[in-house]
């Protein structure tokens, strides 16, 4: 018997989320029922109370309610249930968590959601969950089960959905999943222009005894990763596929936000960093490329990306902003420099072909880099640097377990 969260504003949507915990139930499961409401009083007893939980974040409801700001609330409850229903999962308490809501539900459930580790089940019936669902979802694996009608009463076609989603819950609680063959993990990041490198050096990690988890690095990709590794799931990090810094501070569209890279030093894992594509910027459809950048050195991926070349002043900026990050690192680290090119397009010959562009990236991150960079003069696709960034990082592990 598992203990599972039902999460909801029971001061509207009481009754439906009752009926969830009836059917978690008859599963043979302990329901926990949580208020997370702020407009009238509960239509249902709840186990946690809105206060209890608002108390967990230092949230003082009564004046939040008096006030009778709908979305004042739904914010300060949106800070609270994460922190809470964290704390329960951490502490063991529950072993996974439904809730079901529209707009303000949806906006509440998934933020709680999203604070809690990969693995552990996560289901949310939504009337928002046939649209755009990336920001409920983030990088966590929430699932979300369209309500089909208004999450409002319990009617012929809300009892159906409202029981299957509680029949999901309970058997993704049940389910087991077999580790006894589970190798330790590394983590690695890759683009189609840095694909041959990983694909080399992933064969050495793998018979090296590691699984290896290859991330895409289009923004959702390495926000994953991130979140991955501050999970403490990683044993190391091969992170030579940067190329989302190259967005971030440019403009483009596969940005990973200001976090990416950090997640190893605070996790204090082993990693080896690299510059994997950050000759490029990446927007889509050519027209739709922004005015600012007309004149600029393009290349036409496919139909619905076009690559932008970095400059100089911009791979000096990337590059001071690995080096920052990789110098907050504490465990055995490193930066592998392929000097000859970062990228398949990079190379001589190609059309972001830039050597003064690469040395100013270059030199920029051994400026501001406080770890061990290592030179070579090889393109990023050679089999002899993705050999050499794989020794380093077993090497690196191994001083972590020596």
């Amino acid at each position: 018997m598992a203990t599972i969260a039902v999460l909801g504003t029971l001061d509207s949507k009481g009754a439906e989320h009752a009926f969830v915990a009836d059917r978690i139930r008859e599963c043979g499961h302990t329901p926990l029922l949580i208020d997370v409401g702020s407009g009238g009083p509960p239509t249902v007893e709840p186990d946690v109370t809105r206060e209890e939980v608002a108390a967990a974040s230092g949230i003082d409801l009564a004046p939040l309610m008096a006030r009778h700001d709908r979305g004042e609330c739904v914010v300060a409850m949106s800070q609270a249930a994460p922190v809470f229903l964290a704390r329960l999962v951490e502490e063991g308490k529950v072993a996974g968590v439904i809730s079901l809501g529209g707009g303000g539900g949806t906006a509440i459930g998934t933020a709680a959601m999203r604070a809690l580790p990969l693995g552990l089940p996560k289901v949310m019936v939504s009337t928002l969950a046939s649209g755009n669902t990336a920001q409920y979802l983030g990088t966590k694996d929430i699932t979300m089960v369209p309500s089909i009608v208004d999450v409002a009463g319990l009617n012929s076609v809300s009892r159906g959905v409202f029981a299957r989603a509680a029949g999901a819950i309970c058997g993704m609680v049940e389910a087991k999943v077999d580790q006894a063959d589970a190798k330790p993990l590394i983590v690695a990041s890759m683009f189609g222009n840095t694909t041959d490198c990983i694909n080399h050096a992933k064969a050495i990690l793998e018979d090296a005894g590691y699984e290896v988890l290859v991330f895409h690095a289009t923004g959702s990709g390495g926000r994953a990763m991130e979140d991955l590794i501050a999970c403490g799931l990683v044993a190391g990090v091969l992170d030579l596929t940067t190329t989302e810094w190259a967005d971030e501070v440019v403009g483009g569209i596969l940005g990973a936000g200001p976090d990416r890279l950090d997640a190893a030093g605070k996790g204090k894992v082993p990693a080896v960093v690299g510059p994997g594509c950050l000759d490029m910027v990446n927007f889509g459809a050519n027209e739709t490329v922004p005015e600012k950048f007309s004149g600029r050195t393009f290349y036409i991926h496919n139909p619905q990306v076009t690559l932008m070349r970095t400059t100089p002043d911009e791979c000096a900026a990337i590059g001071k902003v690995i080096g920052e990050k990789v110098s907050a690192y504490t465990a055995p680290a490193a930066v592998m420099l392929p000097t000859k090119a970062v990228s398949v397009i990079s190379a001589e010959g190609q059309p972001f072909h830039d050597p003064a562009a690469d040395a100013a990236l270059f030199s920029a991150i051994k400026a501001n880099a406080t770890i061990p960079v290592v030179e070579l003069d090889e393109d990023i696709n050679s089999p002899v640097f993705a050999k050499a960034c794989a020794e380093k990082l077993l090497e690196l592990m191994g001083a972590t377990t020596a």
